[in-house]
């Protein structure tokens, strides 16, 4: 098998994955179409935890050019079983529309902006998992990146996060991520318009709750308060949704994904999708056509070693979260010290919770019964906070977000309000 390839370890050493993969050999065309579908279904029935995990089920994209990050060295293939230590991987979905439906504007009217950055990071103990979410117009320092095409880009001090995609591509996304959190990245992923839609659909439509009604011109997103099941354009347009939702800020969009996030992740890890295989496969096809994967990712061995070690995370375990930010002109800058101190927690591979809040587009899903409360306590006594378990830091009030066991609904607001 020709030139393997294995990340380096992270910076703090707990997160060291010495994960080795490979390309799949060139062989019998038949044989190698069967071994991809087995595959495909054996990583798909053992998996479901993010959206940000799922772009790394997509095991038949061997047959696709692969993008080469700057941490990748050689090394063997690994034994099929969970990853050994922690994972760091970058998910960013792409706004292009080559290639994309024609209802999402013409393929020249746009660039190929990184419009969502997330980092999903599992422990090295495998015990909980964080996808972690970048604003788009968060102004961050540019590295110096390879050109696609040859030869490198010089740095830029101060650009917004999202401009990095159409820069240099998905390994100068990785690149800048890097240099921003002090994390080593050697996987990552990008999605476009259709694998959001074709996921969406695979699963049987993603049940999310709206709190207050969304009106959004822009998306052609219109949605009363209750309950609905979104798959296709409509999930995608939910996601993609910035005006309707919140006070219409890219932030308040994040919190809107994350509702929807937890909501397919629960909806994956329900037996009606796991023990469904036309649901299981459909949903596998789904992410096979949609993906560009790192040559690290563009093996089944790897793949399905990153999927063992996400399957038994519990879903409380599994917190989405947005980093700190502050507001500055045109855009957000990394908010300080909260910013790195999320981060340090990352590369010393601390679980943690969150301080802060939903966020101003999500709240709790009213329905849900409240536990219930020994009828001797006294009802207007303050309750005793919850003590922090050993080892977890509690991140700051300036961290919103929430895990994949809590039900939310999204905030929306009218066009009235807009």
């Amino acid at each position: 098998m020709s030139d393997q390839l294995r990340p380096r370890s992270t910076r703090s050493g707990k997160l060291s994955t010495f994960a080795r993969h490979g390309r799949l050999k060139r062989s019998n065309p038949l044989v190698a179409v069967v071994k991809i579908l087995a595959a495909t279904m054996a990583v798909v029935l053992v998996s479901g935890v993010s959206v940000a995990a799922l772009a790394t089920y997509d095991v038949a994209s061997s047959v696709q050019p692969s993008v080469h990050l700057a941490n990748e060295t050689a090394g063997p293939v690994p034994q099929i079983g969970a990853i050994p230590g922690g994972v760091n991987l970058l998910v960013v979905g792409s706004d292009s529309r080559k290639g994309q439906d024609a209802r999402f504007g013409d393929e020249d009217s746009t660039g190929d902006l990184n419009d969502v950055t997330m980092l999903l990071h599992i422990s090295a103990d495998h015990s909980n998992a964080s996808v972690i979410s970048f604003p788009r117009d968060m102004f961050v320092p540019i590295p110096s990146c390879p050109d696609p095409q040859g030869g490198s880009f010089s740095s830029m001090s101060r650009q917004k996060i999202n401009t990095t995609l159409t820069y240099g591509g998905l390994a100068c996304t990785v690149l800048t991520v890097e240099k921003l959190t002090g994390l080593d990245i050697p996987f990552a992923a990008e999605v476009q318009f259709s694998g959001v839609m074709a996921m969406s659909t695979a699963v049987g439509g993603v049940p999310v709750c709206v709190a207050e009604e969304i009106q959004d011109d822009y998306t052609q997103t219109y949605l009363t308060p209750g309950m609905h099941t979104l798959e296709g354009v409509a999930a995608l347009q939910f996601l993609r949704t910035r005006h309707g939702i919140g006070d219409g800020s890219d932030l308040t969009r994040i919190n809107n994904q994350q509702v929807f996030m937890s909501a397919l992740v629960r909806t994956i890890k329900s037996a009606d999708t796991l023990a469904d295989p036309l649901k299981v496969y459909s949903l596998a096809k789904a992410v096979t056509a949609n993906m560009d994967l790192s040559a690290s990712l563009n093996n089944v061995s790897t793949l399905a070693s990153i999927a063992m070690a996400l399957k038994d995370i519990p879903l409380d375990q599994v917190v989405f979260v947005q980093v700190p930010t502050g507001g500055t002109e045109g855009g957000v800058l990394p908010l300080q010290p909260d910013f790195d101190d999320l981060f340090t927690a990352v590369a010393d591979d601390q679980p943690f919770q969150l301080g802060g809040s939903l966020g101003a587009g999500a709240t709790l899903d009213p329905s849900v019964t409240p536990a219930p409360t020994d009828p001797a306590a006294d009802p207007n006594a303050t309750p005793e906070p919850a003590a922090t378990p050993p080892g977890v830091v509690v991140l700051s009030d300036s961290a919103t977000g929430q895990t994949a066991g809590e039900l939310t609904c999204s905030v929306g607001r009218t066009l009235e309000n807009q």
